[in-house]
Parts: structure tokens; C-alpha cells; sequence
């Protein structure tokens, strides 16, 4: 992942989750601002709705005591005890007297129980009303259940018996008149539930009429019926979740004729939640975006300038040894990092300029010290026998010839090993540039199994016991088919020279991604870390014959190729050669000259 995309991913996901957390936080701020709100107009309501009942009360037991002191209930009890058993010319006088003070309803009652008038009902002169001849406590109105023509109601009654025995019960309504009464602010609905209707559709009301009980709300009036007690309950309305307040109505015996309910609905929590959410949302967005924006722009700021600091890296790791970061549009630190390349770089360079010229010293040396040692050892008889032929001169002829004969055989010797070790520097100074065709590693490696099988399998040789270990994904590769051959030769003869006592070889291909890898494992003696170090130096060997160039031409065709080679080795567990070569025309073009002969250097170990 790139420093832009990083950087844009922590700017992003800091602006998301600020938002986030601030959303979350004013969301959880005003639901509980609003519950509590709620809570608030809830009791405000349940409070209004109170004093109005104590003031309907007072009200109606105000004008029950003014209607039973008034001159009209006096000429009634007049009429009473004129007319004695015959009372029916009285059945019309509630009416005219519950219209004037105002009430819904009013029964005059006689001392047996027997209403003689009712305004709300004067088909029922006769009937009799035990519960308002019972003895009452108190002076104060009460909840009733009122038998009405038109079905059963509650409402606030007050009673008073007069000196003659005449018994006033008259008051109001609890209905939806009185429902209209009560202001309701917004969100919040007031129900009444009438415990007294026979009738289902007409027990649950509001301001506007009749209502259906609905499912949630059973369970809730059930409980307040049962307990006689307040109690609360969330439901699911079409609009949302609604909290109800129920509050339970007893009437003078204790028994619940009604149950007044307060719905506050969560319509308006939600839509604000909603709002503030997708305000969240809206911000969260714009913050990343402006984010986005603004850690593009500084991730350039750095990003730029580091890319051309490892451009110039790349450049000087591929061989480009004048490349330069040079003048950035960038300021502190990345235009300190960008000095301080270009002088690492220029001191590459003069270190380099050095290394190669001590490393040239260095070959020229190591060369002259092999060719001189080289030569030594062929030279050596050739002036003997020079020395010879010059203290031979003064014998006679039939001496002297013999001994001619000889000295010229012995200068024709020296003189051909010396062309043999100038013939072996020559083939690695001429070693030609590969020639890249597609080849078959396998059959490669079986070929040169072959050639060296017999020298493995010599009679009297102690044995070698050699394994072949062949991939068959390794059926083709780009290469020099001639140098991939002699560099699997040296090597299997290299492992060979290294197990005088005998032991075990094994070579083996495999393929590994887009490379061939080839192994010779030998169980020879193994080598010290320091001639892993110079193995592959040219000119190095701690043998009594070769030259020192077998492992060095091994490395030159590999690098020549593309690939690489090292060893695994440790002293008394063997060593194992490993070659990869890339399958494909190779990277690092050869810098020598080829020569006019193919080169056969034989494989040697230190």
C-alpha cells in the first residue's frame, strides 16, 4: 500500500469515526433530551388532567349543594307531601333544574329509592337507585357508573338528601367533551377507557369519539385493572413506538371504572434521529472527501520527491552511476534526504572508481602470480636441458648426438605444456557470449549424466552412487544449450573431484515460478566459510593441477544468463552447488569480446 493510499485510509478513518462518535454521541443526547422532555409534558398532562378532575369535582358538588338549598327542590318536597303516593306530576322537574345549574345528568330520589324525576333519563320514573339512599361519607363528588338510554357512562356524581327525605345525585360527564378540555401538546394523544360500556367498540374513546382498543394496548389495561395501579408500557403504533401512561379511574367503592391513557408518540424522536443521522452522514462524506483531498495534496508534497530519491536509487542499483535526484520542489526533511543522496551517490561513484582500480591491481596481480607460476614448472627442464646441450657441444659426434636427440624431444614437451597454459588463459579471455534458443534442461543434464557416467563407473574407482532427479516442468528454457552444458559438467565433475573415497552425487531440476533451478549435491569433505568465500574468485585452487578457472567460468556463464550460483557447504557434511536462470533472454548482457574457439575448461574444486 502506497503512503497516499495509507495516508488517505487514516484521514478517512479518522474524519469517519469523529463523525461517527459525534453522531452517536448528540443521537444518545437527544434521546435522553427527549425522553426526559417526554417525561415532562407526559406528567404535565397526567398533572392537568388531575387538577381538572378535582375541579370538575369541586364544581359539581359546588352546584348539587346549590341545587339542593335552591327554592325549586323546596316546592318539590312541598309537592311531595301534597300529593303523597302520587307523584307522577314530578317527572319532569330534574330536567329544567340539571339545565339550569348545567349538569349531564340529575335524579331526584325519594326516601325509598324510587326516582320521581331524571333528566337524562325520565323513562325510568320509578326505578329504583339503592347506591344513592347508601349512607356516604363525606361531602366531595365520586366516580359513578350512569345508566344512560343510550348505554353506561362514568361520570363525576355528587349526592344530598334534604330535610324531607328528598336525595339530589346529579353531575357531569366523563366523556370526550371532557377529553377536549385537556390540551395535548404535539406528539401526545389522552384516551379513556370505560370499564362500565357492555359494548367493546365503545369502551375506548377520545376527544374525537370512539376508538378500537388495539392489540398493544389490552395487555396494558388489563394490568392497571388488575393492580388498581398506575403503570406504563412502550408500544408499536403505524407511526412508530409509542410510551403510554396509564392511570387508573376508582370509583367510591374502589372498583376501576375507567382508565385514563397518555400516548406519547416516538415519531418525533425518530424523524430528529433520523435528521441527525443523516446529517452524520452527510458531514462524515464530506470529510472524507475533503480529507481525501487534502491527504492527496500532502502526501504529494512527500511522496513526489521519495519517488524520484528511489527513482535515482533504482537507476544507480541498474548500473546508471550518473543519476541524480538534483533541485526538489520540497522543503525540511525530504530536501535534506535529497542532498545527502546525491552526495551518497557522487561517493559511490569515486568509491567504485576506486574499487575497480584496486580490484584491476588487484586481477593483474593474481594473474601475473598464476601465469608466473604456471610457466615456472615448464621452464624449469626446458633450461636443464639447454644446459646440457651447451656442456654436451664439446663431446664428439656419436655423444653428442644422442644427447641432441633427447634435449630437442624434451623442448618439443616443454614447449607444448607451455602452450597448454597459455591455451587455458586464452579459452576464459575468450570465452564467447551465449546464444539464446529455446532448450530442454532435462535432456541437458542427461547428457552430460552420460558423459560423465563412465568416468563415475571406472573399474577400481571407489564407488559413486549418482541420482538423477528430473522435473518435468522443466521442459523448456531460454539459453545457451553448449555453456548450460559445460557449466553441468564442471559442476558434476567438480562433485566428483570431491569424493576421492567415494559417495554419493545427486542433480536434480525443478521449476520455481518463472525460473529453472538446478542442484549437484555432493557428500564429500566439504569447505571452510573462507574457501566458500574465494571459490568462484578466478585463478583460485588449492589442487596440485588445474588452474583455478572451472568454477570461475561456471559463475561467468550463470551471470551471463541472468542468474545466480552459490554453495552450501560446511566441513564434513558436503556441499551442494545451486544454479537458478531465469526463463527468458538474459538481463545482463555479456561485456567481453568473443573469441574465435569455444572454451572447454575442465571442472575444479578447492
Amino acid at each position: 500500500m502506497t503512503l497516499r493510499m495509507r495516508l488517505f485510509a487514516v484521514v478517512g478513518g479518522v474524519v469517519a469515526a469523529v463523525v461517527a462518535l459525534v453522531t452517536i454521541t448528540i443521537s444518545a443526547g437527544t434521546r435522553r433530551s427527549f425522553e426526559a422532555l417526554d417525561r415532562e409534558r407526559t406528567a404535565a398532562l397526567i398533572a392537568q388532567f388531575r387538577r381538572g378532575f378535582a375541579q370538575q369535582r369541586d364544581d359539581v358538588a359546588h352546584r348539587i349543594d346549590r341545587l339542593a338549598a335552591s327554592e325549586a327542590v323546596h316546592r318539590i318536597e312541598g309537592d311531595m307531601r301534597r300529593h303523597n303516593t302520587d307523584l307522577a306530576p314530578l317527572v319532569g322537574e330534574a330536567a329544567p333544574m340539571a339545565a339550569a345549574q348545567g349538569l349531564d345528568f340529575l335524579d331526584l330520589v325519594n326516601e325509598e329509592g324510587k326516582i320521581i324525576s331524571s333528566a337524562e333519563w325520565p323513562a325510568r320514573f320509578g326505578y329504583k337507585q339503592p347506591w344513592i339512599v347508601t349512607p356516604w361519607r363525606g361531602e366531595s363528588a365520586f366516580l359513578h357508573a350512569i345508566d344512560l338510554p343510550g348505554g353506561t357512562a362514568i361520570g363525576v356524581v355528587a349526592v344530598r338528601r334534604s330535610v324531607t327525605g328528598l336525595y339530589i345525585a346529579g353531575g357531569r360527564l366523563l366523556d370526550q367533551q371532557f377529553l377536549r378540555t385537556l390540551t395535548l401538546p404535539d406528539g401526545i394523544r389522552a384516551f379513556l377507557y370505560r370499564n362500565v360500556e357492555a359494548d367493546a367498540s365503545q369502551q375506548l374513546i377520545d376527544a374525537s369519539g370512539s376508538v378500537p382498543l388495539t392489540a398493544p394496548l389490552a395487555p396494558l389495561v388489563a394490568r392497571v385493572r388488575e393492580t388498581k395501579q398506575e403503570s406504563a408500557a412502550t408500544i408499536e403504533s403505524p407511526d412508530g413506538p409509542e410510551t403510554v401512561d396509564a392511570i387508573p379511574l376508582n370509583g367510591d367503592n374502589g372498583e376501576v371504572l375507567g382508565v385514563l391513557l397518555v400516548a406519547s408518540s416516538g415519531r418525533e424522536l425518530q424523524a430528529l434521529l433520523s435528521r441527525i443521522r443523516w446529517s452524520g452522514f452527510g458531514f462524515g462524506a464530506l470529510g472524507v472527501v475533503i480529507g481525501a483531498v487534502l491527504s492527496y495534496a500532502a502526501a504529494t508534497q512527500v511522496t513526489r520527491p521519495v519517488e524520484q530519491v528511489a527513482d535515482a536509487a533504482g537507476r544507480i542499483a541498474s548500473g546508471d552511476w550518473s543519476a541524480r535526484v538534483g533541485e526538489l520542489r520540497a522543503t525540511g526533511e525530504i530536501d535534506a534526504l535529497a542532498h545527502a543522496f546525491d552526495t551518497m551517490a557522487g561517493q559511490l561513484v569515486d568509491q567504485r572508481e576506486r574499487l575497480v582500480q584496486a580490484e584491476r591491481v588487484a586481477a593483474w596481480r593474481e594473474l601475473a602470480r598464476r601465469l608466473a607460476h604456471e610457466l615456472k614448472n615448464p621452464l624449469f627442464p626446458l633450461r636443464i636441458t639447454l644446459d646440457n646441450l651447451r656442456n654436451a657441444r664439446r663431446l664428439p659426434p656419436q655423444e653428442f648426438d644422442p644427447i641432441l636427440d633427447e634435449s630437442i624431444a624434451t623442448l618439443g614437451t616443454g614447449l607444448m605444456n607451455l602452450n597448454t597454459v597459455v591455451g587455458r588463459f586464452g579459452d576464459f579471455a575468450r570465452m564467447p557470449a551465449p546464444v539464446f534458443e529455446t532448450v530442454a534442461p532435462n535432456a541437458i543434464v542427461e547428457h552430460a549424466v552420460n558423459l560423465i557416467r563412465a568416468q563415475v563407473e571406472a573399474a577400481g574407482r571407489p564407488p559413486i552412487r549418482l541420482t538423477v532427479d528430473l522435473d518435468p516442468a522443466c521442459a523448456a528454457l531460454r539459453a545457451d544449450g553448449e555453456q548450460l552444458g559445460r557449466v553441468i559438467q564442471n559442476l558434476l565433475l567438480n562433485a566428483v573431484d570431491a569424493m576421492p573415497n567415494g559417495g554419493e552425487l545427486a542433480i536434480r531440476t525443478r521449476r520455481q515460478g518463472t525460473s529453472v533451478c538446478l542442484d549437484v549435491a555432493d557428500t564429500g569433505e566439504g569447505l571452510t566459510d573462507e574457501e566458500r568465500e574465494r571459490l568462484f574468485t578466478p585463478y583460485y585452487t588449492t589442487k596440485q593441477h588445474g588452474t583455478g578457472l572451472g568454477l570461475a567460468i561456471v559463475q561467468s556463464v550463470v551471470a551471463d544468463h541472468g542468474g545466480r550460483v552459490w554453495v552450501d557447504s560446511a566441513p564434513g557434511r558436503g556441499s551442494t552447488f545451486h544454479v537458478e536462470l531465469p526463463d527468458g533472454d538474459a538481463r545482463l548482457k555479456p561485456s567481453r569480446s568473443s573469441g574465435d574457439e569455444d572454451a572447454s575448461p575442465h571442472a575444479e574444486r578447492p
